[in-house]
């Protein structure tokens, strides 16, 4: 198996340009299934979710080609199968998307229980229940989840719980059913808007009507379009991490601001630098770092997916930082390895006044395990170690931390990082890190 050899101690230096969303990138391509005719995508990364969902349309029937390094070209037009088999679907969590394009071509969808980074169960009942309000018949058997229609209605349907990937597939499934849809308690990341704009680009009717509510009206047919992916806030928040961590002065070009408020509001919290310019934002050490307290929300608050992260560069933060996580159920499994590093970190259980209304994951699913937040005592020294990537963020928290740490560490299980990030050792290296792949 493939490994990361990290030595720590050199401050990142240089400049490096982000690529587009992951946790959009797969979305737009499985949206594209529901046009008639073939879809543009540019500012595509070469990462493992966009290879195995090319995969995946291929499989179904689909053309997908690559043109040049950052345009991938969509035909649905030859779709021929409603079914993903189980080998492809475990191998991300996207696999449950493909329902509504499928819906739309043959009325029928089969596809497999979704994998993907085990952070704590994603749940889907915010998915089936908005489907089947819109007219789907959904059923599970023998590890697949088998839905039906032969043509969706337009309704009202209320999330009872924030749901980013559930505003998505509602989003795509009323984009072709009958009537006007409207999702109230829905979602409002930024790639949800980058999916509103590209269903739009292709005929769609799709709006934000109000605070949290969007409102979609059916068309009866869709069309290819040409379409930029927005650039990764996760990967911009993941190299500027580093950059202060290490002590080091790197420029992000490509990052929007505008995407990164609740983070850049906490790095003015810690004394961290950072300038935004019209090339991105520059993101710097200017001095010793304090401690600071972050609680993970839905947007527009701080992402989950970016504390990780934080908790390495805390690590180098003067007194002590919590962390309390509300979205994911199980989020903190970095914790070991930090603690094998020197860092002394205490799991516990913060008193809330209200879990239901705090917590956005399902509580039935919460196990006597899990902690939802933690105490990080800093600055610490860290030391090197060999340790094994569990998930995506993880296995980013766990190289950052090797950059930091004296001595040299060995990181297997990498492919959880290929995952998300392209070439991420190579673009470390570019700016100064001793990172090597074995």
């Amino acid at each position: 198996m493939p490994s990361f050899k990290v030595t720590g101690g050199t401050p990142l230096h240089g400049s490096v340009r982000i690529g587009g969303a992951k946790n959009a990138s797969y979305k737009l391509m499985i949206a594209s299934l529901l046009a008639s005719s073939e879809s543009r995508l540019l500012n595509f990364s070469r990462i493992l979710d966009v290879e195995l969902v090319a995969e995946i349309i291929s499989y179904l029937g689909g053309k997908v080609n690559r043109a040049g390094e950052r345009a991938i070209f969509i035909d649905p037009s030859t779709l021929s199968s409603y079914t993903i088999d189980k080998s492809h679907g475990e191998q991300g969590r996207f696999s449950t998307m493909f329902i509504p394009p499928l819906l739309a071509k043959f009325g029928r969808a089969e596809v497999p229980v979704p994998g993907g980074d085990k952070i704590g169960k994603r749940s889907l009942d915010r998915h089936w229940d908005g489907l089947r309000a819109l007219g789907a018949e959904v059923e599970y058997k023998d590890g697949m989840y088998i839905a039906r229609c032969k043509k969706l209605v337009g309704t009202t349907y209320r999330f009872a719980k924030n749901s980013h990937t559930g505003t998505e597939t509602l989003i795509m499934a009323a984009a072709l059913a009958e009537g006007t849809t409207i999702l109230e308690n829905a979602a409002e990341e930024p790639e949800i808007d980058d999916l509103i704009t590209f269903i739009n680009s292709m005929g769609g009717r799709v709006r934000r009507r109000a605070n949290r509510v969007i409102e979609i009206r059916g068309v009866e047919r869709l069309d290819g379009a040409i379409h930029k992916l927005l650039p990764d806030r996760n990967e911009a928040v993941s190299y500027a991490c580093a950059a202060i961590a290490t002590k080091g002065d790197v420029i992000i070009e490509n990052a929007r601001h505008e995407h990164l408020t609740a983070f850049l509001d906490k790095l003015d919290e810690i004394g961290a630098g950072y300038e935004v310019g019209n090339y991105g934002i520059r993101f710097f050490y200017k001095g010793p770092l304090r401690a600071a307290d972050i609680t993970t929300s839905i947007e527009p608050g701080f992402m989950t997916d970016w504390q990780p992260l934080w908790a390495t560069l805390a690590t180098q933060c003067e007194g002590e930082s919590v962390i309390h996580e509300t979205i994911m159920a199980n989020r903190f499994q970095y914790v070991e390895e930090l603690k094998a590093m020197g860092v002394k970190i205490e799991r516990y259980n913060p008193e809330v006044m209200n879990p239901e209304k705090v917590y956005n994951f399902d509580l039935k699913d919460d196990q006597p395990e899990y902690r939802h937040a933690i105490k990080i005592h800093g600055a610490a020294q860290l030391k090197a170690g060999s340790f094994t990537v569990k998930d995506l963020r993880h296995g980013a928290t766990l190289i950052m931390a090797a950059m930091i740490a004296d001595g040299t560490s060995t990181i297997s299980g990498i492919e959880h990082v290929d995952r998300g990030y392209e070439a991420l050792d190579e673009r470390l290296r570019s700016m100064g890190a001793q990172i090597k792949r074995d």
